[in-house]
């Protein structure tokens, strides 16, 4: 337990260096963005204002401050639980985030899930059967797909699927017109199923190449060669051996996908006007709302070092020699 309470308080004070690192570069990088805030947040309207009004909005958001004492005003704040207002969305930053985070949870849920499974099976199929048309199948196809950009594959499967033959839906997460409290999961699953093959197709690839790779290093052992001049069979030898093996690196590279997941969700739910946390994430971007896009930031990070920290706390459980090492 104290090593474990060791490595706890190391994870989280590189956690406090890294949020620190990251909330400091992007409000740099956003106080340096082309974009007025002020004409972001009044939008169409902007001929209508005057430049009383316009001093006004910006005297309000604080944007005539110096920006660093508009980064330490709101670390200040972030540091009482208060993550602002969202200037797109005229709403507490958290109350943003928690919306549209619900909605993508479902989205990476799934597609993280079965990209995963997928990835594991199909490593495991191609390295028993090295050299084989299914191995080189495998390969052909985790090559092609490692290189395929994520909204490419979302205009293909938009046009193949909801346009050519209209078997899914177009985008959104409802049907249009249809308030979201009269949708039933059938429906709201309906327009899941695109979005969710789209990053379960691109996320199969590295999980698979590498699990191949292990599990022909596994049968290539010497361990392995010992096992079958004992008479194990190679269904036993591959549960008894081979699995935890190829388990450790196809965890930890399951678990390190957090940040492309995101980034693919993030492509992806642009392409089919998925209202998740990626397409808030533009829209914050593009509109300079800056407490969203810190708030955002910030939510992201621990998002990605929680997936991080599993993994690492998954190792220690799987492998006891992590936890020997750890005791030694």
């Amino acid at each position: 337990m104290r090593d474990l309470a060791v490595f706890l308080a190391g994870k989280a004070a590189r956690l406090l260096l890294l949020l620190v690192a990251v909330s400091s570069l992007s409000f740099i990088l956003v106080n340096f963005s082309p974009i007025d805030p002020v004409q972001a947040y009044v939008g169409a309207d902007m001929m209508r204002v005057s430049p009383e009004q316009r001093e006004q909005i910006a005297e309000y958001w604080g944007l005539n401050d110096p920006p660093l004492q508009r980064f330490f005003r709101w670390a200040s704040a972030v540091l009482h639980g208060d993550f602002g207002t969202s200037m797109i969305y005229r709403r507490s930053v958290l109350s943003v985030i928690g919306d549209r985070f619900a909605a993508s949870l479902v989205l990476m849920g799934l597609a993280w899930l079965l990209s995963g499974t997928m990835g594991f099976l199909l490593g495991t199929l191609a390295g028993r059967r090295r050299g084989s048309w299914l191995d080189r199948l495998v390969k052909g196809y985790s090559l092609t797909l490692a290189s395929t950009p994520v909204f490419w594959l979302a205009l293909l499967l938009l046009y193949v699927f909801a346009v050519w033959l209209k078997w899914a839906p177009v985008g959104m997460m409802v049907p249009a017109g249809v308030e979201a409290s009269q949708v039933s999961w059938t429906q709201r699953l309906d327009h899941l199923v695109l979005p969710t093959v789209t990053l379960s197709i691109i996320g199969v690839s590295n999980v698979a190449l590498h699990t191949r790779e292990k599990l022909i290093d596994v049968l290539n052992s010497d361990y392995v060669a010992f096992a079958r001049a004992r008479g194990e069979s190679e269904r036993s030898i591959l549960r008894r051996h081979a699995l935890r093996n190829i388990a450790l690196p196809a965890v930890t590279l399951q678990f390190a996908q957090f940040s492309e997941l995101f980034g693919g969700s993030v492509l992806a739910e642009q392409v089919f006007s998925y209202p998740g946390l990626g397409q808030a994430t533009v829209q914050a971007g593009l509109r300079s709302d800056v407490p969203l896009l810190l708030g955002i930031v910030i939510f992201i990070t621990l998002f990605v070092f929680m997936g991080n920290l599993t993994a690492d706390l998954l190792y220690r459980l799987i492998d006891p020699r992590m936890r020997l090492g750890g005791a030694a």
